[in-house]
């Protein structure tokens, strides 16, 4: 049986002259992009112009929706309601979806970011509020998901089509979550580390986390933080590593399944 999986990115966070990350490298390496929509980060120029080199390339489009804190890029937490958090996913998907269509794609999944994910990937009811908005816009868009958390249990529960993803530049707590940004070795930088890790998972079938739990999951995604320091280091090692072990990598919509 045909080993396929996808390699998505974060990006498109620049800001005005401010820019966050290396999109351009990035996308001759993922099959796969989730692109800020101007909350937390980026804004109409810069995701037309992440969006036209996606297409361009072959990669594959997806919405990455937070909280409006583009201070705190959003990485903090916000208390909203179930109608502001559906309110929230609508605005960005929507802004996505016409900037795609302009440069002659489409958004294909939603993936949350940050603050915004992490609280979905504990809380099912903040994942519903989130993901039943989005399917309320896009039925057929697949919908990225913390593999082993609340946010997986939601998507199940809806009977969309969704990805279930790990992290190559992410430690893990025992319940599945990303540990915290602020506590020791959270973040990982080292490629050829972040590359072996990836691959252990893969055998597994399982998140490992730092206390050594294994976490049976499906995996169908792997994703890394554009705007890491290695990030396009990470990325190339991670591919190079997954083509030796036999995969083929490809663009989630052809990875992706439903419940």
């Amino acid at each position: 049986m045909e080993k396929v999986i996808d390699l998505n990115a974060d990006m498109g966070e620049s800001f005005g002259p401010w820019t966050k990350g290396n999109d351009a490298a990035l996308l001759d390496v993922v099959t796969s992009a989730n692109i800020a929509c101007g909350f937390h980060a980026g804004d109409a120029d810069t995701m037309a112009r992440t969006m036209r080199l996606a297409v361009e390339k072959g990669v594959g489009i997806g919405a990455h929706p937070g909280f409006a804190d583009v201070q705190g890029f959003g990485r903090r937490r916000i208390s909203l309601s179930g109608e502001e958090l559906a309110n929230l996913v609508i605005y960005q998907l929507g802004a996505a979806q016409a900037m795609a269509r302009a440069v002659g794609g489409a958004v294909r999944h939603l993936k949350l970011h940050g603050a915004l994910a992490n609280m979905a990937s504990e809380d099912v009811t903040i994942a519903r509020a989130c993901y039943e908005a989005a399917l309320r816009v896009q039925p057929d868009i697949t919908i990225m998901v913390i593999a082993a958390t609340a946010q997986e249990q939601a998507a199940r529960e809806l009977g969309c089509t969704w990805a279930g993803e790990i992290f190559a530049d992410r430690a893990y707590e025992d319940d599945g979550t990303l540990r915290a940004r602020s506590r020791p070795g959270s973040v990982i930088e080292e490629p050829d580390l972040a590359a072996g890790r990836v691959l252990k998972m893969l055998e597994e079938g399982a998140i490992i986390a730092e206390n050594g739990k294994r976490i049976p999951c499906r995996i169908d995604t792997i994703c890394l933080h554009g705007d890491g320091k290695t990030a396009l280091a990470i990325a190339s090692a991670v591919r190079q590593r997954l083509e030796q072990a036999d995969y083929r990598l490809a663009p989630l919509a052809k990875v992706s399944r439903s419940a």
